[in-house]
């Protein structure tokens, strides 16, 4: 009975240790970084924004240093590739293309054109413009939602805000003590964040629709903004850096809808102007890599973060991606790549898909 017992139990560790490789590999397998082909531009080239609607639709902005100065500079992605748009109004002139928003269906990007700032606008119609009502000595940042947009920046009179209802432009006031807006993002045309320079330190404030106000965050000491990341959820994620003794460290603030969570993940003092949320649930964001021919990334998951590494390029001395975005179940990445003996030029990545 003994000897039996022995026989059945050998068996069910054979079957086990037959079974288990057919499985756990599987489990194992997480997709990795590949590179996708652009065309090159005019180098060197400053990537400023990336966007992507879905797994169909991406663009990506910026400019190139052609030799009578900036050119504006857009690209588009249709799920296979990468291409480059010319059709957009003041695409051969002097300028540079900032940040893209989606707006039902039409896609917005703020120009910088001539001097001047407008808001291109991309419809099944082709391209149209919306030019501001005044010309600023500087344009910090914009960002659009159905029903409204923001412009902000700057002229000799000091700090603007100006706002887009659909039919006209109004310039908003700010809370006293603001001196300069460093960023600004909307979730709804009466729910709109902004980071701001004032005279006590970084603030951040709020649009209810009716009033800019103080949003009551209470940042980190010493820290400035990078970004702030509002999501449909209401799920709300302020990244920005905290600044100890002259030596600089990445914090997260996190609101779960009764309280804000810093906390303050092995990130160095990377930026997080280029975090997203990944199609995994965890935020992204590029990072300075100790490796020049592959770029890096860090996953911020909870209390855990991880790193990964694009593919390697040939001879390259310096690979930077400068933005990422969420696209169906992969993640776009676009940015930079400088070969030995050439100037820095265009590359992307993607993981997953």
């Amino acid at each position: 009975m003994n000897g039996l017992r022995t026989v059945l139990v050998c068996l069910v560790i054979a079957c086990a240790t037959l079974v288990s490789p057919l499985v756990s590999p599987a489990a194992a397998v997480t997709p990795s970084w590949s590179a996708l082909p652009v065309s090159t531009a005019a180098p060197p080239v400053t990537v400023s924004d990336l966007a992507a609607r879905g797994p169909g639709e991406a663009w990506a902005t910026g400019y190139e240093h052609a030799a009578d100065g900036p050119r504006p500079m857009l690209f588009r992605w249709d799920g296979t590739a990468w291409s480059r748009d010319t059709t957009f109004p003041g695409a051969g002139e002097p300028g540079s293309l900032g940040k893209v928003r989606f707006v039902g269906k039409e896609v917005w990007i703020f120009h910088h054109r001539a001097g001047a700032g407008e808001i291109l606008r991309r419809s099944a119609g082709g391209w149209s413009a919306v030019p501001l009502p005044q010309t600023l000595r500087s344009y910090q940042d914009f960002t659009a939602v159905p029903g409204a947009a923001w412009v902000v920046g700057e002229d000799d009179t000091g700090l603007k805000v100006l706002h887009y209802d659909g039919s006209g432009w109004t310039a908003q006031p700010t809370p006293d003590g603001v001196l300069y807006l460093m960023g600004i993002t909307a979730r709804t045309a009466d729910d709109v964040w902004a980071w701001a320079d004032t005279s006590t330190g970084t603030t951040v404030l709020r649009w209810d629709g009716t009033v800019w106000r103080d949003a009551k965050v209470s940042l980190p000491p010493n820290s400035n903004v990078h970004t702030i990341m509002l999501e449909p959820s209401g799920r709300v994620t302020i990244g920005g850096g905290q600044y100890t003794d002259g030596v600089a460290r990445t914090y997260l603030m996190a609101w779960n809808g009764h309280a804000w969570r810093t906390t303050y993940p092995p990130l160095g003092d990377a930026s997080t102007e280029a975090m997203v949320r990944g199609p995994d649930g965890a935020l992204w964001l590029p990072m300075r890599s100790d490796r020049a021919f592959q770029s890096k990334y860090a996953r911020v998951d909870g209390s855990r973060t991880t790193f990964s590494y694009g593919p390697e390029r040939t001879n390259a001395i310096d690979v930077k991606p400068r933005a990422l975005a969420k696209a169906g179940f992969s993640l776009l990445s676009f940015g930079t790549v400088e070969i030995y003996g050439s100037k820095p030029n265009l590359m992307s990545e993607r993981l997953g898909g």
